[in-house]
């Protein structure tokens, strides 16, 4: 049986020889065992007040929006409608430098070297970066600010570097290829046949609907509400709303092939370099036990979000953190996982 321990925002797995000391405002997590699940909560949904993190409460997933919008190309590459080997240039004329030699494939597996956008914005401390709060966005603007940077490596395919830029790309692509927005495909596609319903692509609305963690970043030697904000700071990349059990529901139906064809989904897990760890939109890593995870986790400034299942599906785990930034909440984490996945 998975122990959850709570002590004063603490939230931790208790495998044998114990876990650092991670603090941490509130935390959700559900884990599932074949037909058996386990939800619990800890800390506080709010700075400032005794209300618990609710176990069905949402918050922002982040990087995790990658696999959704991922898997949405892949579906289309699975209708004929565009090729993972398809040149950039082919879709987005004009947009990137050296676009006849990135393809679809090297910006869902992060091997383009294109400058990450994210790299070019201010970050807490400075000033600068609360001036985001509210502020909307636009793919083109991020994508601009990026290619103002020398890519990373001259040989797009020869490198894996992580770039939110690849993202918004894919955004961009979809809508050249459906018509509609990414998001759009992502509710059509995904949200609404799953029946995903604390699930949202909210493009630049600021709120979080329902139950929620509130989120915070530092300012002033404290923490500041940053729950509120718009998310095309994040586009493409990492603008999901979502619960544990939605994103257990939707990893059991991708890795479950409910979503992809068989070579697909295969192609999602086959990592861009040699040796990595990282697909099309998909990570994977191999707990104590020797048994391999896949899934995607997600920083969206003022919440951590993480999800895992075994190949089979059998067992998954999904933990969504807020945390209060005296420390990183990813060894505790990965113990839980490993805990949840390994007993």
């Amino acid at each position: 049986m998975l122990v959850a321990l709570v002590t004063a925002g603490v939230l931790a797995a208790v495998p044998s020889g114990g876990l650092p000391d991670v603090k941490a405002i509130g935390a959700v997590a559900e884990v599932r065992d074949g037909g058996h699940v386990w939800r619990g909560s800890s800390g506080v949904a709010e700075l400032g007040t005794s209300r618990p993190v609710p176990v069905a409460g949402r918050f922002r997933a982040g990087s995790i929006t990658k696999t959704f919008v991922a898997t949405v190309v892949l579906q289309l590459v699975g209708e004929g409608r565009m090729r993972l080997d398809d040149p950039v240039e082919r879709w987005l004329p004009g947009v990137v430098p050296n676009g006849e030699n990135i393809t679809v494939r090297q910006l869902l597996n992060h091997t383009s070297g294109l400058y990450d956008y994210k790299n070019t914005l201010a970050m807490p401390p400075n000033a600068e970066f609360y001036t985001y709060q509210f502020r909307t966005w636009t793919a083109a603007e991020q994508i601009q600010r990026a290619l103002a940077h020398p890519p990373v490596f001259d040989k797009p395919g020869s490198q894996f570097n992580y770039s939110n830029t690849n993202y918004l790309l894919l955004g961009e692509i979809i809508e050249k290829v459906t018509g509609q927005t990414y998001g759009e495909q992502v509710e059509r596609r995904l949200i609404r046949p799953l029946g995903l319903h604390g699930t949202t692509m909210p493009g630049t609305s600021t709120y979080i609907r329902g139950a929620h963690l509130h989120g915070y970043v530092p300012k002033d030697g404290g923490l500041v509400d940053f729950t509120e904000m718009n998310p095309s700071l994040f586009g493409a990349g990492g603008e999901l709303i979502s619960t544990t059990r939605d994103l257990n529901r939707f990893f059991a139906a991708l890795l479950g092939g409910r979503l992809l064809p068989a070579l697909l989904l295969a192609e999602m897990k086959t990592p861009g370099t040699e040796g990595g760890t990282y697909g099309l939109g998909l990570s994977w890593h191999d707990t104590s036990c020797k048994v391999r995870v896949y899934g995607n986790d997600g920083d969206a400034l003022a919440y951590q979000a993480y999800s895992y299942a075994t190949e089979d599906t059998r067992r998954q785990v999904t933990v969504a953190v807020t945390p209060d930034f005296r420390t990183n909440p990813d060894a505790s984490v990965d113990a839980f996982v490993d805990r949840a996945i390994c007993r």
